[in-house]
């Protein structure tokens, strides 16, 4: 769930289709350079533990209960990185971002393992296309999307919720149904956050700390979204060795 203070107007939002503001620029500039860096960071992570059977066994050897612990540590820290960020630090909230896209790539390592390396960069080149589309149509769009948004985030928050219950239950239906359903609810959540960080960006222009603060807080939310639409089109491509 996002921090971000409430607009203070409900009117639907008129965006234009472009701009040559520098500070909008600058702003989505540093959004999708700490995306990115997250991004290495969990990849690098995933990466190195997928070699090591002591990350093995510290992430996975735990069982369901363990991971479902590891999981809700991970939601925990997602969402005080937003406070922290936009009440008290944006350096501060610049590392628990870190934190947790380390732990994202804990979590992640066992899939260098589960899918051949090809399947996995054809998934993160689907989902970089993917998301930067929707990226874009929620920067272009003149359509508020601000009640679907939220819609979108109580399904998201419902999903992790059967997630976590699938853990213990183990039924492949839910499991393939969880996994569409996230890819189509981040997807939405993609162009809605974008939308929400440019009325930001143009709300706070001139607030030079202020976007800072909002700047990391989208990087984690953009970097939440990847990542969910990632594992979803990966476990889709199927093809496990």
């Amino acid at each position: 769930m996002s921090m971000f203070p409430q607009q203070s107007t409900r009117r639907p939002v008129e965006l234009e289709y472009g701009t040559t503001d520098r500070s909008m620029f600058n702003f989505f500039n540093a959004v999708y350079a700490w995306m990115a860096v997250g991004l290495a960071l969990t990849a690098a992570v995933a990466w190195f533990g997928s070699g090591s059977q002591a990350v093995l066994s510290l992430v996975y050897g735990g069982g369901r209960g363990m991971f479902a612990v590891f999981a809700l540590g991970m939601f925990a820290i997602s969402i005080a990185a937003q406070k922290v960020a936009l009440n008290r630090s944006a350096g501060l909230g610049t590392v628990l971002f870190l934190v947790y896209c380390a732990m994202m790539g804990l979590l992640l390592s066992a899939i260098f393992i589960v899918y051949p390396v090809q399947t996995i960069v054809a998934a993160f080149l689907m989902t970089g296309g993917l998301f930067g589309a929707m990226s874009v149509y929620g920067f272009v769009t003149k359509r508020d999307l601000t009640t679907m948004g939220s819609y979108l985030i109580m399904g998201a928050l419902g999903l992790f919720a059967a997630s976590l219950v699938n853990l213990f239950l183990a039924s492949n239906a839910l499991s393939w149904f969880i996994t569409y359903a996230v890819l189509a609810v981040f997807i939405g959540i993609t162009a809605y956050e974008t939308q929400r960080l440019r009325n930001w960006a143009i709300q706070f222009e001139g607030n030079r700390e202020m976007l800072t603060r909002i700047a990391i807080v989208g990087s984690l939310m953009l970097y939440i979204s990847f990542i969910n639409m990632f594992l979803s089109i990966l476990r889709i491509l199927g093809s496990r060795k």
